[in-house]
């Protein structure tokens, strides 16, 4: 991995994948993950690979959209992109390995998933994937790479689908609107119903009140 080939750039946009694809590499797969922070559910990762010809006005990190933008933009992610991978951890993986080393092991899976296997790797943050595949890892790359930008909505889009899912199956913690994060609304729930298996145990918030604390 030679980051030293990149300039750092601070806006959105397929700079970084054209910086790759100058270089020799063919498909340039995006990753980004939701979900490392919850008191719930699982961390989910995505990987996109775009066509050099990809046109999405408005794209950018998905914490900076509205969930009805994500809502939009998701559908036309697929129709666009060369390939789509997902990958997840769950909970008792989460409190098995760590957040860090769940989070790397869904981004693993993201890329094992793809219709295309890529030859470069676009990872937002400052943790390489651990794969034999050259990488570049940016910080605040969910707004300055556009690879990443989608990876980052599929990611929180289906992510807030599973925890939407878990409303109905678990009622009275409010997946639905907080997500798994720990507002203080769901840090009562917890205290009052007790943690489900969709918790994380190990985490602060939750592990205070599980039965072998």
């Amino acid at each position: 991995m030679d980051n030293s080939l990149f300039p750092e750039l601070s806006y959105s946009s397929l700079t970084f994948e054209q910086l790759a694809w100058q270089q020799g590499y063919r498909a340039v797969a995006g990753i980004d993950e939701a979900g490392r922070g919850p008191l719930a559910g699982p961390v989910v990762s995505a990987a996109v690979i775009l066509p050099a010809e990809f046109d999405l006005p408005g794209l950018t990190d998905s914490k900076k959209l509205s969930a009805a933008a994500r809502e939009r933009f998701f559908p036309q992610i697929y129709a666009q992109a060369i390939a789509v991978g997902i990958g997840v951890s769950r909970p008792e993986e989460i409190d098995r390995i760590n957040i860090l080393q769940a989070t790397l092991r869904s981004m693993v899976r993201a890329v094992q998933r793809l219709d295309v296997s890529p030859d470069y790797l676009l990872v937002d943050g400052i943790t390489p994937v651990p794969l034999s595949v050259a990488q570049k890892t940016l910080k605040k790359g969910d707004s300055r790479s556009l690879s990443i930008s989608a990876a980052s909505v599929v990611a929180k889009v289906v992510r807030d689908r599973i925890m939407t899912a878990y409303d109905r199956i678990f009622p009275g913690y409010g997946f639905a609107s907080h997500k798994g994060y720990g507002s203080v609304r769901h840090r009562e729930a917890i205290a009052e119903l007790g943690p489900t298996v969709c918790h994380r145990r190990s985490f602060a918030g939750v592990r205070e009140h599980c039965d072998d604390a």
